[in-house]
């Protein structure tokens, strides 16, 4: 009976393990409560080898060591396949190389509302070099100091913003987007608060090209996985793989999803419709952008930079020396170039 006992708790160990391993195999990289446990896939990493070492320390116990031993096996399986992914999206390239004919960087920092100055997030932007700023959780009014600034320190930037809910004093409800006038003119689709024509319950703001030749640019915000938010949530990470049909689309913003979510939701070689994710493919893929109150290679990657062929990511910066500027969420800079 306790043979039986054993083979049955390794059994079901070995599915969990497989479930949070690899959660979109099974179609539940977007369910509650696998969501929330994936978002920290390195921390998983570190948990999973703790308990092999628990369980190979429990197998000295010799009634137990068989089980113990299987335990510590699926444990050490599970954190080394983590570990490689972890490792294979990248755990921090630091340098952006100089822009080169064409080259373009993308900004993206959830500022927190108020918490984040019009002042930091312009010199920022500044230091990066940034051609396309997008910030969740910000004001039109904050946004255009944002840009006053920058003008002022010789880097004129046009601002753009959606919101819901006007004048209810929730930042949340603001998306604001920076576009260098470089990039020709840009108008923001209407959108509106059911999740038809934009994100459910947070707004994201789709800027058009007034000519129509340069990329469509959409600041993205999905809702937060919360468990009474689940449905809000998987709706708004379709709408925005469903912005990324166009061949010259990029998308940037608080997805409050890691790639572990995104399962079926790429297209034609994509994460989420035809975009891909830049930062994974550029080093950087698993540092926590979000919260700067753990370490980055214990945080969560829900901030990203997506975009359509049409660009090639060449690299990418998760900016930690801003982790006491009020937000708690890391700025995301990348550099992209047309594709040849």
């Amino acid at each position: 009976m306790l043979r039986l006992v054993g083979i049955l708790l390794a059994v079901v160990a070995a599915i969990a393990a497989a479930v949070l391993t690899w959660p979109s195999f099974f179609r539940l990289d977007r369910t509650f409560p696998v969501a929330q446990i994936v978002s920290f896939r390195p921390l998983l990493v570190v948990v999973f080898a703790a308990a092999a070492i628990l369980f190979l320390l429990v197998a000295i116990i010799r009634p137990m060591r068989a089980l113990a031993l299987s335990l510590a096996l699926i444990c050490v399986a599970a954190s080394a396949v983590s570990l490689t992914t972890v490792l294979g999206r990248g755990i921090g390239a630091e340098t952006l190389p100089e822009k080169g004919e064409g080259s373009i960087r993308v900004m993206t920092w959830n500022t927190a509302g108020e918490a984040t100055t019009a002042e930091s997030i312009a010199r920022v932007a500044v230091a990066m070099d940034a051609d396309v700023v997008t910030l969740p959780e910000t004001t039109i009014e904050t946004g255009e100091q944002v840009a006053i600034a920058m003008r002022e320190l010789g880097h004129p930037m046009w601002a753009h913003h959606t919101e819901y809910f006007a004048g209810e004093g929730w930042d949340a409800h603001s998306t604001t987007l920076l576009i260098t006038p470089e990039l020709g003119d840009y108008s923001v689709i209407e959108s509106s608060v059911n999740g038809t024509t934009n994100t459910s319950t947070l707004p994201s703001a789709v800027a058009m090209p007034v000519d129509g030749e340069g990329p469509i640019v959409v600041a993205a915000h999905a809702v937060a996985p919360r468990q009474e938010y689940m449905d809000q949530w998987r709706t708004d990470l379709q709408w925005l793989a469903d912005q990324c049909a166009d061949q010259n689309v990029i998308m940037a913003g608080d997805f409050n999803a890691t790639l572990d979510h995104m399962g079926g939701l790429g297209v034609d070689g994509g994460d989420m419709g035809r975009c891909r994710d830049v930062a994974s493919r550029t080093g950087n893929g698993s540092v926590g952008t979000w919260s700067t109150s753990v370490p980055a290679l214990l945080g969560t990657s829900i901030d990203h930079v997506m975009v359509s062929p049409q660009w090639t990511p060449t690299a990418s910066v998760v900016l930690r020396t801003m982790d006491d500027s009020g937000s708690d969420h890391r700025p995301l800079i990348v550099q992209l170039d047309p594709a040849s």
